[in-house]
């Protein structure tokens, strides 16, 4: 195998150049390409057809598992990597569903990145360490309230409890308001939640959002 040619898609340029500095000291990674959000990373994408894609699951424009499915269905056989601050297994699984071949939280050890963008190149799943004795342990014990959402009311509910208004998600994510109102009314039912007040409780409880410092 020649130089990975790997798309590297975060919103924060100071991470961004970190992470790529990182890669490009492996004499086989090179980065061919950056994008600072979900439609940039498209463009790109389709554009230079990376042999990895790097993906933070928290981007503007649609966020990070849409742009997985809309990489994934543009070229199925597309390796991504979806790169997290989140280390919940949950986000792992839900980025597997998408179409991702790895997950790597970005608290992991630098190798770990590097490692990992080999596997998925290669046609193997990656998990980092972490992600992986989660989900070990998770296999005994009671199922994830949020693994009752399907992957599109997942993304969804993380953009409702974000803040975010419906017409904005809708733009976001290709879809008519009305179909984002009645994803949220599936939503609420599937969770036994009644307001949006609720939903974002939840959704701190769960770590999908960082509390506010007191």
């Amino acid at each position: 195998m020649g130089v990975l040619r790997v798309l590297l898609v975060d919103d924060h340029a100071v991470v961004r150049a970190g992470y790529r500095r990182l890669l490009e000291l492996d004499a086989g990674i090179a980065v061919a390409a950056e994008a600072a959000d979900a439609a940039q990373g498209y463009a790109a994408f389709c554009a230079e057809s990376p042999d990895v894609s790097i993906v933070d699951l928290s981007l503007p424009g649609g966020g990070g598992l849409e742009l997985i499915r809309r990489m994934r269905a543009h070229a199925p056989q597309a390796a991504v990597l979806a790169f997290s601050m989140h280390d919940d297994a949950l986000f792992a699984v839900r980025a597997l569903q998408a179409g991702a071949r790895g997950y790597v939280t970005k608290r992991s050890a630098p190798d770990v990145l590097i490692e990992a963008v080999a596997a998925v190149a290669g046609g193997k799943t990656y998990l980092s360490p972490d992600i992986g004795a989660q989900l070990a342990q998770r296999g005994a014990d009671a199922a994830h309230p949020l693994e009752l959402l399907s992957a599109r009311e997942f993304e969804i509910f993380r953009q409702l409890a974000d803040g975010r208004a419906i017409g904005d998600i809708a733009a976001a994510l290709h879809l008519s308001p009305k179909t984002v109102a009645n994803y949220q009314t599936q939503i609420k039912e599937k969770l036994g939640v009644a307001s949006s007040a609720a939903l974002v409780h939840l959704a701190l409880r769960h770590g999908l959002l960082q509390p506010l410092p007191n």
